[in-house]
């Protein structure tokens, strides 16, 4: 724990993936994957380009197949195509994963879509350690340094499947660069009554009047929701705030929840720098005398194969390790209150 070029194959099946709801037992990227082969018949500007994942295979793209393109395991072409076709008018989307997009080819990033302001979507999915069965190599843990510091992209980090559509949709009408995080396997759902999610703006999935917790992604989500818990046993009152949007970041959002609390802890499932803990350090630091306290993986990489959450836990991103920041940072203990 941190404190601190080939078209898609023809012979489609549409009945290979039945209609099902985008939530429960479903991964985000599949959510992406399938809201995207519904929008390419209808939007004649969006083009999908693939590093050959293996994603959209036997998917039924309809009318707009010619319109899916995969070039291949070459990442830095691939960021200078999605270019060239957004200077042309398009609407590209970039699938690749995310240890290859925000590194590999970070370059082309910066230089060809960046640079411009183009209007590319970059679908990175096995995001953080969604791939923790491959290893380092796959692990992306950079990511979102890489690319906040980027001038003029938009980073999304959607909490669960059921709002990955809704994000993506607006993502691609954002009229920019977008950097679009994605896991690899299916989330649990994020607790209903959040409201709308909207691009940009923070939700408040819980409020309390002692300390604030912000998390972004699936699973650090989840363990500021079960911190919260813990705490409240204890008699502290925390709000959660889920920031799917990294950048921009809902600052006012963050300041109202706040009010006069004096510590906020972060939650992210990325090293601890550059990361989301370190925008909201940056963005709370001239605004408010407040402590930041950081749970992100260690500055190491990971040294052992697992899933997603035995690797979190492993690290100290957990509920327990959050709730511990918060009880030391307020001078309590377990099973008393100040």
């Amino acid at each position: 724990m941190t404190t601190a070029a080939a078209t898609a194959p023809a012979g489609t099946r549409p009945s290979a993936r039945p209609a099902a709801p985008a939530g429960a037992d479903r991964s985000a990227r599949e959510v992406y994957r399938d809201t995207i082969a519904g929008l390419l018949p209808a939007e004649d500007r969006l083009v999908v380009l693939d590093s050959d994942t293996g994603l959209f295979s036997g998917v039924d793209f309809q009318g707009g197949r010619e319109r899916y393109l995969n070039l291949g395991i070459a990442e830095h072409t691939l960021m200078g195509a999605a270019a060239g076709l957004a200077r042309e008018g398009r609407i590209p989307v970039v699938n690749t994963m995310a240890a290859f997009a925000a590194s590999r080819a970070l370059e082309a990033v910066k230089l060809d879509i960046a640079l411009g302001g183009l209007p590319v979507l970059i679908a990175a999915t096995h995001s953080g350690v969604s791939a923790g069965h491959l290893g380092p190599t796959h692990h992306a843990l950079e990511d979102l340094a890489s690319m906040r510091v980027l001038p003029r992209m938009t980073v999304v980090v959607p909490g669960d499947a059921a709002q990955t559509a809704e994000l993506l949709r607006q993502a691609l009408a954002s009229g920019g660069p977008v950097y679009f995080r994605l896991g690899r396997g299916a989330t649990p759902a994020l607790p209903a009554g959040a409201g709308p999610v909207r691009l940009g703006e923070a939700q408040i999935l819980r409020r309390g009047t002692d300390i604030t917790l912000a998390a972004c992604g699936p699973y650090p989500v989840l363990a500021a929701l079960e911190a919260a818990e813990l705490l409240a046993a204890d008699g502290v009152s925390a709000n959660v705030l889920h920031l799917h949007t990294v950048k921009p970041l809902d600052t006012p959002a963050l300041l109202e929840a706040l009010g006069d609390q004096r510590t906020v802890i972060t939650v992210e499932e990325h090293w601890a720098a550059g990361g989301f803990g370190s925008a909201v350090a940056e963005e709370l630091s001239a605004r408010r005398p407040v402590q930041v306290h950081r749970i992100a993986m260690p500055d190491a990489f990971v040294p052992v194969a697992g899933g997603q959450r035995l690797l979190l836990e492993r690290a100290g991103v957990s509920a327990r390790s959050v709730a511990e920041s918060a009880r030391r940072a307020l001078g309590t203990s377990q099973g008393g209150t100040r």
